[in-house]
């Protein structure tokens, strides 16, 4: 079934009369509008354009449906126009969380049931593969997890949070030596490489043509960071979102140039009896501290 995206552009090809002119109206290629037409026309099963070579106008097929088209829009967007409910919210919902973003799913959750006392909420921590499994099993009805490139399930609608750029993170007590150099001659504490951040952290040592002294490999980020603090090693690990690093007296943070981003997102099933409250969580996670807060579906 064509989305309200793919209708707008019907609207604005019929409008410009070309699919090179829509696209900048609609922020796609040219061969995007094409595709998007193409699609429409197999989802409605009829030909809705006459082509002459570069310019197209709608057939009498086209015609027909344009009325609607424009009405589904209107309704759309009045529907985005219309403000929330504000009827209190109430049952049971289940969250989960990869383990560095428990701290702020727990906040969001706080915050949200001090304005809706009728909800029971529950968070779990898990690694991201296995939330994503619960989520489309349907044992969550959302996850904080990290977002892989081009991951994408049937059924699952992800909400962009924020993201985490790699750093070098080096006892305060090494001094003030350059990053590579602390990371060619002290111990290094890897995360995981079998996880996604694992696999950031081995592009980012590519990228500074850099081979550690390998000492140490967890699925922890927090303990890394401890380690780390008791001088033990040096690491390269996501800059949390809610972590004070900075203003630790035992650490130094080295920001890397053009580094790896982590990105931190929200997913939850497409069709959701808790949608509702789900979203409300969303806007309390991209509220203030947040670092991106653009929707990606």
């Amino acid at each position: 079934m064509s989305s309200i995206r793919v209708l707008k552009t019907f609207i604005a090809v019929a409008t410009e009369g070309s699919f090179a002119a829509a696209a900048p109206r609609v922020a796609l290629t040219q061969a995007a509008v094409g595709q998007q037409m193409r699609t429409l026309e197999a989802d409605l099963r009829r030909t809705l354009f006459e082509r002459h070579g570069k310019a197209v106008a709608l057939n009498e097929a086209g015609r027909e449906i344009l009325p609607s088209v424009r009405q589904v829009v209107a309704l759309y967007e009045q529907m985005l126009a219309t403000p929330p409910s504000l009827k209190p919210m109430a049952g049971t919902v289940h969250l989960g969380s990869v383990v560095s973003a428990v701290r702020p799913l727990i906040q969001a959750t706080l915050a949200l049931k001090a304005r809706h006392p009728g909800l029971e909420l529950h968070v779990s921590a898990a690694k991201s593969m296995d939330l994503l499994a619960l989520v489309d099993a349907g044992e969550l009805d959302a996850a904080i997890a990290v977002r892989e490139p081009g991951q994408s399930r049937a059924g699952l609608a992800w909400t962009a949070l924020y993201d985490e750029p790699m750093v070098v993170l080096a006892p305060r007590s090494l001094g003030e030596g350059s990053m590579r150099a602390l990371l060619q001659r002290h111990p290094f504490i890897r995360f995981d490489r079998s996880q996604h951040t694992g696999f950031l952290v081995e592009r980012t040592l590519r990228k500074l043509k850099v081979k550690p002294q390998e000492f140490l490999e967890l699925n922890a980020i927090e303990s890394i960071v401890e380690l780390v603090r008791a001088a033990l090693g040096i690491t390269i690990v996501p800059l949390l979102r809610d972590a004070r690093w900075q203003a630790d007296a035992r650490l130094r943070l080295i920001e890397i140039p053009q580094a790896e981003v982590r990105r931190i997102a929200l997913v939850q099933r497409r069709e959701s009896p808790n949608a509702a409250v789900v979203a409300a969580l969303a806007r309390q996670l991209k509220g203030p501290g947040g670092r991106r807060a653009d929707a990606a579906k």
